[in-house]
């Protein structure tokens, strides 16, 4: 087992933020970026290829604080949600990984409150096998209140706000681009591959600034959804559970149905896009959170099915 022995009593992060034509939202977590109490060591901000006053906005913002970098790349459409990750690694490219603690990666349209990275940090002080870690996102509801996203729990942290100890993004290794999305989720498979821990604080609250896509956009998302829980390997009768619980809520339920609808055509369309260990990893862990839910009647999480089968460090 591997033994911790980086302090972090004067922590330091950068951020990395792939941004496409997000005139109407990047300035305001620029912002708040720009507001936090300890602020990051370098922010590399990649424009992926926008045409709107992406660039501007940055390339005003950089000038007046040095540690924001802008980074211009063309967006190849063909690879659609790929896209997200060829960004965030030519924002890599800037960095020099020896020297940094801490790797986060920031939606273009969240807000943070100004304690934010300072409250994480300490997370990450208090325990030395957390290697992701973040908070919950929250939406503005019909009545304008923020609350949090249906989706967040605290085994998983949401792509948009996924914080990395140094030594754990190096394990990850480089991020996969899944014609499908779901890069953050493959990243935290492979962090609890290594033995690390993956975390998510309701207390540290992100605003997500975006409004919900029309009606259409957001069930051709739950069917493409379907997609990615093949192409990373979810166990089918995990899925049947998770698709079962979405439709509880009404709300969910034509969502829940698409979601199913695309995993099983996925079957007959689709390709796996990790490796056979992975895949193996994943269904162990789904499989044990399912009994862990039978026998204790409980929702659980993924550290909770540790209990079953320990990750072991690889790296």
């Amino acid at each position: 087992m591997k033994v911790r022995s980086e302090t972090i009593d004067n922590p330091s992060y950068v951020l990395l933020t792939a941004a496409y034509n997000e005139e109407h939202y990047i300035e305001e977590t620029i912002k708040s970026v720009v507001a936090q109490h300890l602020r990051p060591k370098m922010w590399v901000i990649v424009s992926d290829g926008s045409t709107d006053r992406t660039d501007e906005i940055v390339r005003q913002y950089a000038m007046r604080y040095p540690f924001i970098r802008l980074v211009r790349r063309e967006k190849d459409d063909s690879r659609e949600f790929a896209s997200k990750v060829f960004a965030l690694r030519a924002g890599f490219q800037m960095l020099t990984m020896d020297s940094i603690q801490f790797v986060g990666h920031l939606d273009a349209d969240v807000w943070l409150a100004p304690c934010y990275f300072s409250n994480l940090l300490a997370k990450f002080g208090e325990d030395p096998e957390l290697g992701v870690a973040g908070g919950w996102c929250l939406e503005a509801a019909s009545n304008q209140a923020w609350q949090p996203r249906p989706g967040n729990c605290t085994w998983s942290v949401p792509g948009a706000i996924q914080m990395f100890r140094g030594e754990c993004y190096k394990d990850i290794g480089e991020l996969l681009p899944i014609e499908y999305g779901g890069e953050d989720w493959y990243a935290e498979i492979r962090a609890r591959m290594c033995g690390w821990r993956v975390r998510s604080f309701p207390e540290l609250e992100a605003r997500h600034l975006r409004a919900s896509g029309t009606r259409a956009s957001l069930l051709r998302y739950c069917y493409r959804a379907g997609f990615m829980d093949y192409a990373l390997g979810s166990h089918p009768i995990f899925e049947f559970a998770k698709v079962a619980r979405m439709s509880a809520a009404p709300p969910y339920l034509l969502n829940a149905l698409l979601r199913m609808l695309g995993f099983l055509a996925a079957h007959v369309s689709g390709k796996r896009m990790v490796s056979p260990a992975c895949i193996a990893f994943l269904r162990r862990e789904q499989l044990g959170r399912l009994l862990l839910l039978y026998l204790t009647g409980a929702s659980t999480s993924t550290e909770g099915a540790s209990r079953f089968k320990k990750p072991l460090r690889t790296a």
